[in-house]
């Protein structure tokens, strides 16, 4: 008489690039279904920056003066939307980096590595969720923003660009807060960590107020900021900058070329800091 064992394999992930988009795009559904049931996570992430455009649209709209057109708050409802949507997408950083931190603390991660999947689909399914979540924000700043008074002067081509160039900004920097969010112990210091840096990141910059007023060693640091790359270049593509008016007041190469200086900057961000994350959320799951 012999006995016959059944012998059951492991479940094997899939292999390669396309195993690895299938398993982030899991991971993505997943966040994107949690952010269905909790509304409130979309609702505030849309209050505060429509609060900054009421705010600067009507309190400093009409006091500071924007080169070659002077006072106007015609011109400066121009001049800020461009910094209001990249400041959107930026803090965005905040709650990558929150989420993360949350799902490490309640043990969330732990359960993803007993699961037949690619190491990074973790972390690229969060921030594509995020990234989701983010476009959703912009589009309704964009009608918050044409009911003040902005308009574009472009062709649709060119404002989607400039909205697209804004989201890959705000994709790239989604990874510094995973980086955070896995650096830290809990939700509370992932949002610290994701705010404090910020604020000089875009108050630096000439996202609000122009550069050349600035001390003289605070408009290099200005125009060489990746925000203000950014920035920059979404103003140039909405027909938002005033003709004959230099790019820069530094010589700078990224405020002369802001759309390559925008893609670069992006990119770089996004190719150091996915390779940090992973890195740590390999050691960490070790």
């Amino acid at each position: 008489m012999s006995a016959v064992t059944d012998t059951v394999k492991p479940q094997v992930a899939g292999s390669g690039i396309s195993g690895s988009v299938r398993d982030s795009l899991v991971v993505a559904k997943r966040n994107l279904i949690r952010m269905t049931r909790i509304p409130e996570m979309i609702l505030f992430g849309i209050i505060q920056p429509v609060m900054f455009v009421v705010l600067f649209t009507y309190v400093f709209g009409g006091s500071i003066a924007i080169p070659g057109a002077g006072v106007s708050a015609d011109a400066y409802k121009e001049f800020l939307m461009a910094g209001i949507f990249a400041q959107t997408v930026t803090f965005a950083t905040a709650g990558a980096g929150a989420g993360i931190a949350d799902d490490m603390h309640k043990g969330l991660i732990d359960r993803f590595r007993s699961l037949p999947m690619a190491r990074g689909a973790v972390l690229t399914g969060r921030t594509l969720a995020d990234s989701v979540q983010t476009a959703i924000t912009l589009a309704v700043l964009a009608v918050v923003a044409l009911l003040v008074g902005w308009r574009t002067h472009t062709n649709i081509g060119e404002v989607l660009a400039g909205f697209g160039l804004l989201l890959l900004l705000g994709y790239a920097f989604t990874w510094i807060g995973a980086l955070i969010g896995l650096s830290v112990r809990t939700p509370e210091a992932a949002t610290s960590g994701g705010l404090i840096w910020l604020f000089p990141l875009t108050f630096i910059s000439n996202a609000f107020v122009p550069v050349n007023g600035m001390p003289a060693f605070l408009q290099h640091v200005a125009e060489w900021n990746p925000f203000s790359a950014t920035v920059a270049a979404a103003r140039e593509l909405f027909g938002n900058t005033i003709p004959g008016v230099p790019k820069s007041v530094t010589g700078a190469w990224p405020m002369e070329h802001p759309i390559w200086a925008s893609l670069i900057w992006s990119i770089l961000i996004i190719v150091v800091f996915r390779t940090l994350a992973v890195r740590k959320y390999r050691n960490a799951s070790a």
